[in-house]
């Protein structure tokens, strides 16, 4: 029995003094266009996948924080109902006391837009996958051509998104976004006829001006006009 926990135990060790080497940093990434010294052409044309569209795939990080603290960032107008206003400066007054990622919950999906650790996009047929660094997360984006659930629906973390493309840009819509999840980590609120439309694009190879960036910009049926938080120029290799 000892022989076993200590093998458990040196399994375990090995595990954790495993180098960062081991996490392919350097490895080049197959199919970046390459500047003539050798350093990834961010600014050459977008890849697309077999249909001709554009493709998203890629790890992303928003080059600014400032839309996760607050979405009125830059004078953007954000207008509440009286109610969300109200408790808007509640949640103001007490610091946050009971923002969501106090208790470890995750962010949903305005704040994962504009938030700062890096996001990975999956475009696959039929669906877009978003892996976030950031609580270990995901979100699901089918592009199947079904339709938004109806209601009554069960509130999601994440909601429920559908998406479409208009020539080289998607766009997507969600709804049924839980009203416990908060809009910044200021703590705007919302309720649950909250409706969200993001537009995605790849103007280049390294830039997607998605989600939440100026000039592409997400609504809400509360009246919230937000700048997109544009991903992080295409890295590594």
């Amino acid at each position: 029995m000892r022989v076993r926990e200590r093998l458990v135990l040196f399994v375990a060790a090995l595990m954790c003094s495993t180098p960062l080497t081991a996490q392919w940093l350097d490895y080049p990434t197959p199919g970046i266009p390459r500047l003539p010294d050798g350093r990834p052409n961010l600014a050459a044309p977008p890849p697309r996948s077999a249909d001709g569209r554009i493709d998203l795939s890629g790890i992303w990080r928003t080059p600014t924080p400032d839309y996760l603290r607050d979405l009125a960032t830059g004078g953007v107008e954000v207008r509440m109902l009286p109610w969300a206003e109200a408790l808007y400066q509640q949640r103001l007054a007490n610091d946050g006391r009971d923002r969501p990622t106090a208790a470890c919950l995750p962010h949903s999906v305005t704040d994962f837009d504009a938030h700062f650790t890096p996001k990975k996009i999956l475009q696959l047929p039929g669906l877009v996958v978003m892996l976030f660094e950031s609580y270990r997360s995901y979100r699901q984006i089918h592009t199947d051509g079904r339709p938004l659930p109806p209601e009554p629906r069960s509130p999601s973390w994440m909601g429920y998104s559908v998406g479409r493309w208009e020539r080289d840009v998607l766009v997507v819509e969600t709804v049924g976004v839980n009203e416990k999840t908060w809009l910044d980590d200021s703590g705007r609120p919302h309720s649950d006829a909250l409706r969200i439309i993001e537009r995605f694009e790849r103007p280049t190879f390294g830039r997607v001006p998605g989600g939440a960036c100026s000039p592409p910009t997400s609504r809400s049926r509360a009246g919230l006009r937000r700048p997109c938080a544009a991903p992080r120029d295409a890295g590594r290799g």
